[in-house]
């Protein structure tokens, strides 16, 4: 299914621009990356192995995965220091910031309403 998205104009939106947002929402959708995401904006740079401790539940292919996908899109960045073991860091970059802030309304939106969004579901689980 295709998604029109349309200026406030009513122009058609650019087709790559279309694509970009779709990829976006499907990556910031997934859990994982929303995690990694809020725990990097917390806490800054961190280890690998910190990163993997701060995000629960998520297994070490799931992280590599998800590192390295964040990193293609430039919203970390992985820094490699040249020492025995190696020492792998990871921080968000300015992209990654501003993708952070634009989905803190999110929280702020879910803080406000989380006591109708309660009760809708109480109401409906009533009928159900």
């Amino acid at each position: 299914m295709v998604v029109q998205f349309l200026t406030p104009e009513a122009e058609p939106i650019d087709p790559r621009i279309e694509r970009l947002v779709t990829e976006v929402i499907g990556r910031i959708a997934d859990k994982w990356t929303m995690l990694i995401l809020e725990v990097l904006e917390q806490r800054g740079t961190l280890r690998f192995t910190e990163v993997g401790r701060a995000v629960e539940g998520i297994s070490q292919k799931m992280l590599t995965q998800t590192l390295r996908q964040m990193e293609r899109d430039g919203l970390v960045q992985r820094t490699v220091h040249p020492v025995v073991p190696p020492k792998v860091e990871y921080r968000l970059t300015d992209l990654g910031l501003s993708l952070s802030e634009a989905f803190c309304g999110v929280w702020t939106w879910a803080a406000e309403h989380l006591e109708r969004i309660d009760a809708a579901r109480l109401a409906f689980d009533a009928r159900s």
